[in-house]
């Protein structure tokens, strides 16, 4: 085996593995929990949270951030990003359960949970430049997903 051959066996071997690129293994990270299709993640199917959080904006995938940043939005539902959107404990304890057990896996961060998923690595690096200021005018607003991905609320942010 030539040491071409060997260096490429080896790297896809490692990158398998996330020894290569350790970010890909992380969630929060999605990309890479999902095996081949990175642009797809289980979508929101619990009624409560769809409901809930679907009455102010797109229940957003649980794929997409890792349960330690869930736990922490849902820890502080009086001051959501702004807004008071407090819940009775149950609805908390029961979307947060959701949320948390369809999480994505693990998380980079040492630091307090990222509670954004706009600040999520994996987020970064895939709108870094792609998305040029004068449109990020026109979608308004970061968490503006359906914007641009037609299937977001289906969980395919391809489209």
């Amino acid at each position: 085996m030539s040491f071409f051959r060997s260096f490429t066996f080896a790297s896809l071997l490692m990158a398998g593995t996330g020894l290569l690129f350790p970010a890909a293994s992380f969630a929060g990270d999605h990309h890479g929990s999902r095996g081949d299709d990175d642009d797809r993640v289980p979508p929101v199917t619990d009624p409560l949270t769809r409901q809930e959080c679907g009455a102010c904006h797109m229940p957003f995938p649980a794929a997409l951030m890792p349960a330690a940043s869930w736990q922490a939005v849902m820890g502080d539902l009086s001051n959501h990003f702004g807004e008071d959107a407090s819940l009775p404990p149950a609805k908390v304890t029961a979307i947060t359960d959701y949320l948390t057990r369809n999480a994505g896996r693990g998380s980079l961060s040492t630091g307090a949970p990222l509670t954004r998923i706009s600040e999520q690595g994996w987020w970064v690096r895939e709108h870094r430049n792609e998305v040029s200021p004068r449109q990020w005018e026109q979608v308004g607003s970061k968490a503006n997903c359906k914007a641009c991905h037609k299937g977001a609320e289906q969980g395919d942010f391809e489209r």
